[in-house]
């Protein structure tokens, strides 16, 4: 039988840790006069929890194999999202477990939807307690994606490695190094991002907690404007640098400290990124001009094109109203997403161009049957197992999307809230497209059975949905 002792001594460790963080939004309610004990109450539960996993597994072995790894990241997720949700469930302001849990999931998976129709009236606790969920996930993703996610070969990660070394037995102390060095830098950018905004307008809190879902590319907002309530241009250029810096490989940081400072121009991934922002903004400018019914914006063009695509979720202006292309274009950035190793979510932009190498690669082929064409991704040589992978990813993706739109049908959802819908979950975007969950709309409507699938889709878009569906596979069970 496997061992699964290092799994949930892991888990104990990450609840202690939730637990710990829990007590901060105490400070918040002091200060803001808030007598509300839901989060000494949550912080407790979460602790004892994670204090018996912890000493119930101290035999453990320091090594986590593949089933292990692929079970710990499931496990990890749905756990801290279901203990997260606790503070919303004993706050006094009436959350029912299933709208807890979905602002629980969208916070710690880094998605932004939220079922809270009023922001500006919500307890400064609450408030705070989901941007700590988004910056928790944030990290999260960028830990899991450089260390695990590579020796999981999920989805083509394994691109990523670390060093060409890499065994799944060597996964924890190798992640105690690298974790360590993502964390500062994460700190850091959350620090300089709150800085910002401190400086150029925001209060204190706003500017805290804005950071937190900022560097995340999580979009949490204390407003139901989003950002567009501020309508401060410094603001918004702020927030564009840095859901850029959340949205850039953290790999090139250390990549950067450690001497490459040519990274972030050399890099394919990140030139891709900004290639695919400037066409955005263009075709949309073009099509926005073009248009006398719409007024033409570039502020807000570039602003959402970035958040969008990023799978941030700020908004800064209704752009549900600027046509049905507009809303096809946005829609295909959710789709497409970050870079890998990031804070972002979607398909990734190394998979959008692998597969666009592969289409070219089977193109020349038909051109010329007798040449042989080797595809390398920058410089590196990719085999035909690599190629399946990532095929077999963007595949599923598709089907899960539809599926998931579909489902959102059967629950009595009209067109284009269920596609918007299973595409901003996926994708872990945040704002859907329509009437009902657009740019300044929200889930609070909707079924609690239309909740409940989008949550499922939220879990499998921030995995990398085969680390959640492996575990659907009797094969998957046995030694």
């Amino acid at each position: 039988m496997p061992n699964y002792k290092t799994v949930f001594f892991t888990l104990g460790i990450l609840q202690i840790i939730l637990g710990i963080f829990m007590l901060i939004p105490i400070i918040v309610q002091f200060i803001y006069n808030e007598t509300d004990s839901s989060f000494f109450g949550a912080s407790i539960i979460t602790i004892i929890f994670g204090t018996l996993f912890f000493l119930s597994n101290l035999d453990h072995q320091k090594k986590l194999n593949l089933q292990q790894a692929f079970l710990l990241t499931a496990l990890s997720w749905i756990s801290i999202a279901i203990f997260g949700s606790l503070p919303f469930v004993f706050s006094s302001t009436n959350f029912s477990f299933t709208n807890a849990f979905f602002e629980s999931m969208s916070g710690i998976t880094t998605t932004g939807s939220t079922i809270i129709s009023n922001l500006e009236v919500m307890p400064k606790g609450i408030l705070f307690w989901r941007a700590i969920l988004q910056w928790l996930g944030g990290i999260g993703i960028i830990v899991m994606a450089i260390t695990l996610m590579p020796i999981m070969n999920v989805g083509g990660m394994q691109l990523f490695k670390i060093s060409s070394n890499d065994s799944s037995e060597k996964i924890l102390p190798k992640s105690k190094e690298i974790a360590l060095r993502l964390i500062c830098i994460y700190l850091f950018l959350t620090i300089l991002c709150a800085t910002s905004y401190y400086i150029f307008g925001m209060n204190f809190f706003d500017s805290l907690t804005h950071s937190m879902t900022t560097i995340a590319t999580g979009g949490f907002s204390n407003y139901n404007e989003s950002i567009g309530y501020f309508n401060d241009i410094s603001i918004e250029i702020s927030s564009i640098i840095f859901i850029i810096s959340g949205s850039l490989p953290f790999i090139a940081y250390i990549k950067f400290l450690n001497g490459d400072k040519s990274i972030f121009t050399s890099d394919i991934q990140i030139r891709t990124f900004f290639k695919i922002i400037i066409i955005s903004v263009i075709i949309l400018s073009l099509y926005l001009i073009s248009n006398n019914d719409i007024q033409f914006n570039l502020r807000s063009i570039f602003f959402n094109v970035i958040s969008i695509l990023t799978g941030t979720g700020y908004v800064n202006a209704q752009f549900d109203n600027w046509g049905s292309f507009s809303l096809a274009i946005f829609l295909i950035l959710m789709f497409i997403g970050g870079c890998a190793g990031s804070t972002t979510c979607g398909i990734k932009i190394f998979r959008v161009q692998i597969l666009f190498l592969f289409i070219s690669t089977q193109l020349k082929k038909i051109i010329y049957p007798r040449g042989i064409f080797l595809m390398k991704y920058d410089q590196n040589p990719i085999d035909n197992k690599f190629i399946s992978s990532i095929i077999s990813f963007i595949f599923m993706y598709l089907i899960i999307f539809f599926i998931l739109a579909a489902l959102l049908s059967l629950t009595g959802l009209d067109f284009i809230t269920s596609i918007s819908g299973a595409a901003t979950s996926i994708s872990n975007v945040g704002p859907g497209l329509g009437s009902i969950i657009g740019p300044n709309g929200n889930f609070s409507t909707l079924p609690d059975i239309s909740k409940w699938i989008l949550t499922i889709g939220m879990i499998l878009g921030r995995l990398e949905l085969f680390a959640i569906l492996v575990l659907f596979l009797p094969s998957f069970w046995r030694n």
